[in-house]
């Protein structure tokens, strides 16, 4: 090892120039991390593969500004020196350094990261009157030639540069060792790649563009950081992430305070910020850094309707003035990728060959124009483009970005798809070829089988349970499957439920498992869905499905028949095979008692299907049995039954939408859920004892109170109190607040509170305090995932901890996750559903409008149909249309002042007149008189689509009559009867729970001697003397008053 020395020259806080001298050592031991070394390096983890032509040494200009180019898959052979990594980070920041790091660390990518400057015959040390970009340059090749010359000339190196200069200087240095171009390496060596040539030309536009908008500043100076971190120590400034209104992006802006030290109670939970200037460049999402202004400048929420307004949280009172401030400056960007339009521009155009810039408009209505250039602005006119921003300067109104790729033609269903997948940044690239390799064979020449060494490891429950499946029709990945007997002459169940095990398919470290990581979920669209994992698994050798035989984590009940306490629980890995393969509705109707086909009987005797039907059928009877004495267990704990929008487009075989099918709930809907609740729960309490600092679970924090307002208020304008002080509270108020004339207003109600909900999220048990793994919604101490590990990497990193927990030797707790990693791993995941949630949301109301897009709302029916009103805005008031799951807005007042006013035909005309808000109902007044639109009103609405040329379609609601549609759908009778026979076993096991702490408290009352002599203790001689004693020391006053009361 050699000890040098390498002088730096840095800037302290008071800008002052000071000569920094550091050791710096050297050595000769650096791993190359090449396969085809003949040194013998220590090279550990990622290798560069030896069967490929050449490397690829990018230098610092093209690692700092062409990165995304050197992130396509099919780039292989990657070397990124020392060199490059720094120039990284201390020129691009954080967040770019971050990005190359994960790049280096991912197995998918072959590129490896060489520490040059600490190897002996690599490092240059900075000669005088050198430029730093000289210094770096010569750097880079120094690596370079090391490399071949480390190899034995046995692997090509080629250095990857924009800079011509260094290209004449260096190409013809040494033979090996070759300098071109980027563009030379793409056109030579990549000519196919079309997507690597398409974004290498948008960023090259980029960087060529200079800024032209003069020289007025039209924002301020962000402010230094080391003055940001001081004015957040000190209160001064408030650091949070920036969210943008959906509704009213031009003008309001919010952060969410994090890290606030100042408790004012005037500030709240979140800060206005008004108006693009005093968002001063922050884009959605990014982390700012916030002043406060006078008090005199704050303002309040608008509450004005806006398009598509549907769901929004609200506060105590919105119209008052609230906290608000300006941004002073950016902790971090977090720019992603964005869908833009770019918008057909008016009158002809003369071909030109030289690059345009454009403004291009954002999907997202929260994200600002961005201004792109291009070669191409004629032939992207109509399209969807994804784009990277680059910079946003203070003299410029708009940020600066690159084109990365086009989606297709705006208003296309693929491209509208895919707009909504890059939105949200899911990334679902077709599984690599190596991936598939690890994939086990399944074919009808090499069919799959069982391993017999499995079958000595595992349960083999194929022949002594009944084991079946319940979900929704058609569907393919089949996670889970249940079991259900009698034992002991009916006095005991034994409950089963058996988790496909795919954690011995997918090892953690493969590939596969690094992809499922990254995916963290499979995306369920309204047309398609996106896998998690490959088919071969998904579909085939981990879908527990019927007549086959499946490997199986289980958890095993043994349960009293009468109380249902678990007298023993077993955790293990079995072997199973599904005899029944049921979708919802068919074993609603069996359980319903009608005479429904089995697929599975279809081919059996009639003999055998009488007693086989049977057989099913109890098991079904049996399981429901126990899944309602669960849930009133937990109904007992406060557990919350929430309503949600849940609509299912119905396509025909062209993918073309037929129609809208809302969800109809059913009982066994929750029999299944609450089985696997159970099998949750106690999973986490197995994992959570296993390992107290690093397992993973699930809480629901308890909502903010603030965030109840309009459940309360809106409860209260129908005459009901709901009380928010807890979840036990809560689930009895919303129990009570049922309009025997209107059901659905209690379903108002629930969805209200599902809206007031915080986010449940995945957590590690090291990070917080054991009251803070509590479930707020299902009622639970502590709850994980396990039950669907096909389309959840969280429940594969539980069933890898429960394997690891049930071992007998504890060799596989050392190599779990560190409660650090775990919790990172935690904080991706909770990202990545959160994407989903969105993505399925925003694809369920694609549909809609596609339902309606192409009816004539005047003439056709289905654009006719019954809303209800369920909140009061200023201008107007939010619908609910139970038919096709629609929320929106129905402006009573338009833009050129005319309100609503009902005829006496109750048909609604408009005219003008004025409107005022009260906080239960809305008037509009006129000259021929006043109407007036209360909360929980049944209206009839007319359903159209506001089509956007450069945003999402959207549903447009227009009253047609104050009263209900004639031809809205009853509510289903089955739905009421479930809930009546769900309350009666609630209510019956209340009674039994009550009955048994009365007979403890009779109880409680005599001691074992007292009961075994039937003597009491008391009164007795000693206590008869301390009553004496007690008053003989009292005053005579006092004695008489006792004695009078004790008489």
């Amino acid at each position: 090892m050699i000890r040098t020395e390498k002088i730096l020259h840095l800037k302290n806080n008071r800008g002052r120039r000071l000569r920094v001298v550091r050791e710096h050592y050297l050595r000769e031991e650096v791993p190359c991390y090449s396969s085809v070394c003949q040194a013998g390096c220590p090279n550990g983890g990622k290798v560069l593969p030896g069967d490929l032509t050449h490397y690829v040494v990018p230098d610092v200009g093209v690692g700092v500004d062409y990165l995304e180019i050197l992130e396509f898959q099919e780039m292989q052979g990657i070397i990124f020196t020392q060199t490059v990594c720094q120039a990284v980070q201390h020129s691009k920041g954080r967040r770019q350094y971050n990005r190359l790091r994960n790049l280096l660390k991912d197995p998918r990518h072959d590129c490896v990261l060489f520490s040059n400057e600490f190897q002996e015959y690599s490092y240059c040390p900075r000669e005088k009157g050198e430029s730093q970009e000289e210094w770096q340059t010569r750097c880079v090749y120094s690596a370079a030639v090391w490399y071949h010359n480390h190899l034995a000339g046995l692997m090509d190196i080629v250095m990857i540069t924009q800079d011509q200069d260094t290209v004449t200087e260096y190409s013809s240095l040494n033979s090996g060792v070759y300098v071109v171009s980027v563009q030379d390496y793409l056109k030579n060596f990549w000519p196919d790649l079309q997507g690597a040539h398409e974004l290498y030309a948008s960023i090259s536009l980029a960087l060529q563009v200079k800024e032209s908008e003069g020289k007025e500043e039209e924002y301020r100076d962000h402010l230094p950081a080391e003055v940001l971190d001081a004015g957040i120590k000190s209160g001064r400034y408030i650091q949070g992430t920036l969210n943008v209104s959906k509704h009213r992006a031009q003008t309001e802006a919010f952060v969410m305070l994090e890290g606030f030290s100042n408790k004012s109670s005037d500030i709240g939970w979140c800060v206005l910020v008004h108006g693009d200037k005093a968002r001063n460049r922050a884009v959605h999402g990014d982390i700012v850094v916030v002043e406060l202004l006078p008090k005199s400048e704050w303002k309040g929420k608008v509450t004005a309707l806006t398009e598509g307004q549907g769901e929004e949280k609200s506060g105590e009172d919105e119209r008052k003035p609230m906290a608000t401030g300006r941004v002073v400056g950016v902790q971090q960007r977090n720019w992603r990728d964005y869908v833009v339009t770019v918008p057909p521009r008016e009158g002809p155009q003369a071909q030109s060959r030289n690059f345009q810039r454009i403004l291009t408009v954002p999907w997202d209505h929260r994200i600002p124009k961005i201004r792109i250039s291009t070669q191409q602005a004629d032939t992207l006119q109509d399209h969807r483009v994804v784009v990277r921003i680059d910079s946003w300067e203070t003299s410029s109104l708009y940020p600066n970005g690159h084109t990365v790729r086009v989606l297709g033609r705006a208003g296309e269903l693929d491209t509208e798809v895919q707009t909504i997948v890059v939105e949200n940044s899911i990334s679902v690239p077709p599984f690599s070829d190596a991936q598939l390799r690890e994939m086990p064979l399944n074919s009808a020449e090499n069919p799959w089988t069982v391993d017999p060494a499995q079958v000595e490891a595992r349960l083999d429950i194929r022949q002594s349970h009944l084991v079946f499946s319940i979900d929704p029709k058609g569907c393919e990945d089949v996670d889970d499957t249940l079991s259900v007997r009698c034992l002991a002459d009916g006095k005991l169940f034994e409950l089963g439920v058996h988790i496909a095990d795919v954690t011995h398919f997918v090892k953690e470290g493969s590939l596969t498992d690094l992809e499922a990581r990254s995916r963290a979920t499979t995306y369920y669209l309204a047309d398609r869905r996106y896998d998690m994992l490959p088919a071969v698994l998904s579909s085939d050798l981990c879908s527990l499905l019927g007549g086959v035989d499946r490997y199986a984590m289980s958890v095993i009940w043994e349960l009293d028949a009468h109380t249902l306490a678990v007298n023993k629980v077993w955790y293990g890995r079995t072997i199973i095979r599904s005899s029944y393969q049921l979708h919802y509705e068919l074993a609603q109707a069996l359980l319903n008692g009608e005479q429904v086909p089995v697929p599975e009987l279809a081919q059996v005797s009639p003999e055998q299907k009488d007693s086989r039907l049977a057989e099913l059928t109890q098991a079904l009877e049996t399981l429901t049995f126990i899944a309602r004495h669960l849930r009133a267990q937990r109904d007992r704990g406060g557990a919350l039954e929430l309503e949600g929008v849940e609509v299912r487009a119905k396509l025909d075989e062209q993918k073309n939408i037929t129609a809208l099918v809302p969800r109809q709930p059913l009982e066994v809907h929750e029999t299944v859920a609450e089985c696997m609740i159970y099998a949750n729960h106690w999973v986490a309490r197995k994992i959570q004892e296993t390992f107290p600092h690093q397992a993973l679970l699930r809480r629901h924090p308890p909502p903010r109170q603030e965030f109840f307002s309009q459940l309360v208020e809106s409860a209260k304008a129908r005459g009901f109190n709901i009380d928010t002080t807890t979840n036990k509270t809560l689930a009895d108020s919303l129990e009570r607040a049922v309009d025997p004339e209107d059901s659905l207003v209690n379903r108002l109600l629930r969805m209200m509170t599902t809206q007031a909900m915080s986010e449940a999220l995945y957590f590690s048990t090291g990070a917080l305090t054991v009251p803070e793994f509590y479930h707020y919604g299902l009622a639970l101490d502590c709850y994980t995932h396990f039950t669907s590990p096909i389309r959840r990497y969280a429940d594969m990193v539980v069933h890898r901890l429960l394997t690891a927990a049930i071992a007998e030797e504890k060799a596989l707790s050392k190599m779990l996750a560190s409660n650090k990693e775990v919790e990172q791993m935690s904080q991706h995941i909770n990202k990545k559903n959160r994407a989903a949630k969105r993505a399925q949301k925003l694809s369920t109301e694609l549909f809609q409008c596609l339902f309606f897009k192409d009816r004539d709302p005047q003439s056709d029916p289905h654009c006719m149909a019954d809303g209800i009103i369920y909140s009061i805005r200023d201008d107007g008031v939010l619908v609910f249309v139970p038919e096709y799951g629609i929320k929106a807005p129905v402006y009573l007042k338009n833009r050129e002042g005319q309100v609503v006013m009902v005829q006496q035909d109750g048909s609604c005309e408009r005219t003008s007149g004025t409107i005022r808000r009260h906080r239960d109902h809305i008037s509009t007044t006129s000259a021929c008189g006043t109407s007036t639109f209360r909360l929980f009103d049944h209206i009839t609405v007319r359903i159209s689509v506001s089509s956007s040329h450069c945003h999402a379609d959207r549903i447009h609601l227009e009253i047609i009559s104050n009263k209900p549609y004639q031809s809205s759908q009853p509510a289903q009778p089955h739905t009421e009867a479930r809930c009546q026979l769900v309350r009666e076993v609630v209510r019956l096991a209340e009674e039994a729970h009550q009955q048994a702490q009365q007979k403890e408290a009779r109880r409680s009352k005599f001691s074992r001697e007292e009961r075994e002599f039937c003597q009491s203790k008391t009164p007795n001689l000693y206590s008869l003397l301390e009553e004496v004693r007690e008053l003989a020391l009292m005053d005579l006053e006092m004695v008489g008053q006792v004695c009078a009361t004790t008489a």
